[in-house]
C-alpha cells in the first residue's frame, strides 16, 4: 500500500486551518516526506505518520517548504535516533540545508546525507524510484515522481502443475525468471507468468506554473499532486508569482489522464472555504479535490494484490 497524507496545505504561511507544505508518503513500511515546511514535526505527530523517516525531498528553497527540517531534526535527535536520514533538495541547495540542519541545534545526533537533484536524477530503491523533473517557479526548484518498477505477472499455478512442475522452490524460480528443468522437460518462464504489472505512480509538483513536461512526467499516474495557489481570476498574478491556478492545474491532470487529482499550496483567501477552487478545477477534471491537513489517500495495486 503507498498511503499520502498531508501534513499542510497553505500557500506561503500557516492558517488557523492549514499548517505550511509538507506531504508524507509511506510506501511498503518506508516512509518519505516531500518538503517540510515549519511545524512539520508536530503534523507528523498529529496524523500519526510515525517518525521512522528515511528521507527528505525539497522542492525548492523557500522558507515554507524546508525551515521545518530545524525542528524536525531537533525532535529526531531528542528521540535517540541513530540512522541516517537522507536529504534532497535541487541544485544550490545543499548550503543552506546544512545550515538549517545546525540552526539552533548544538549536534544533530545521527548522520545527514544532502544531495543536490537536477531534473532527471533518480534516487533509487530496491523496487522503485524517486525522480526529479523540471517545474518553473524563478528559482532553483524541481517536482518529484515516485515510479514503481514492475512487478513480474501473475503466476499461473495450474498451469504449472500441467506442466508438471512440483510446487515449492521451482515455482519461485520460475516466478522470479529462470527457466527450470522436470521430469518432462524444460519449463520457461513464460509459459506460467504472464506479462509484468506495472508498479504505481505518484507525482508532486512543488511549486509551480502549469508545464506542458509535466503532462509527460504524470502520463497515467495513480495520483497527480499539483500546485493550485490561486483561482482563474489570479491567473496574472499567478503567472507573475510562478505558480498555478486550480484551473490550470486542472488542465495539467486531464491532459496527463491521471486517475487522481489533489490540489494543494492552497492561498490563505481560500483556506476556510476552498469550494470555488475544486468546483473550477472540476469543470476541468471531474473528480478533483483540493486536499486538506490530515487528508490521507491510500493507493492499492491495480490488480487488488497486496504484495
Amino acid at each position: 500500500m503507498i498511503r499520502i497524507t498531508f501534513l499542510g496545505t497553505s500557500a506561503s504561511r500557516p492558517t488557523v486551518g492549514r499548517n505550511v507544505s509538507a506531504i508524507a508518503v509511506q510506501r511498503e513500511g518506508e516512509l518519505m516526506l516531500w518538503d517540510c515546511g515549519e511545524g512539520t514535526q508536530r503534523q507528523m505527530m498529529r496524523y500519526g505518520t510515525g517518525f521512522a523517516l528515511g528521507s527528505i525531498f525539497i522542492t525548492h528553497m523557500h522558507a515554507d517548504h524546508y525551515l521545518g527540517i530545524i525542528g524536525l531534526t531537533r525532535t529526531l535527535t531528542l528521540q535517540g535516533r541513530e540512522e541516517p536520514l537522507e536529504v534532497f533538495g535541487p541544485r544550490g541547495s545543499s548550503t543552506d540545508l546544512r545550515e538549517a540542519l545546525h540552526l539552533g541545534v548544538n549536534r544533530v545526533g545521527f548522520p545527514v546525507v544532502i544531495r543536490e537533484l537536477a531534473p532527471g536524477d533518480r534516487v533509487e530503491r530496491a523496487e522503485y524510484d524517486v525522480e526529479a523533473f523540471e517545474v518553473r517557479h524563478g528559482i532553483s526548484a524541481v517536482g518529484y515522481r515516485l515510479q514503481e518498477h514492475d512487478r513480474p505477472g501473475r503466476f499461473d499455478v495450474d498451469r504449472a502443475r500441467e506442466l508438471g512442475v512440483p510446487e515449492g522452490p521451482l515455482f519461485g524460480r520460475l516466478h522470479r525468471g529462470e527457466s527450470v528443468e522436470t521430469d518432462g522437460g524444460v519449463v520457461s518462464p513464460d509459459q506460467v507468468v504472464g506479462p509484468p504489472r506495472p508498479g504505481r505512480r505518484v507525482v508532486y509538483t512543488g511549486d509551480t506554473r502549469p508545464l506542458a513536461s509535466t503532462v509527460e512526467i504524470a502520463r497515467d499516474a495513480h495520483v497527480l499532486i499539483h500546485d493550485a495557489t490561486f483561482n482563474v481570476e489570479e491567473t496574472a498574478r499567478a503567472h507573475d508569482t510562478h505558480h498555478s491556478t486550480a484551473r490550470g492545474a486542472a488542465e495539467i491532470g486531464r491532459r496527463a489522464q491521471v486517475r487522481n487529482l489533489l490540489l494543494t499550496h492552497i492561498s490563505a483567501r481560500y483556506s476556510a472555504n476552498p469550494g470555488p477552487l475544486e468546483q473550477e478545477a472540476r469543470e476541468v477534471f471531474p473528480g478533483a479535490r483540493v486536499a486538506h491537513d490530515g487528508l490521507a489517500v491510500e493507493i492499492g495495486y491495480d490488480d487488488g494484490d497486496e504484495e
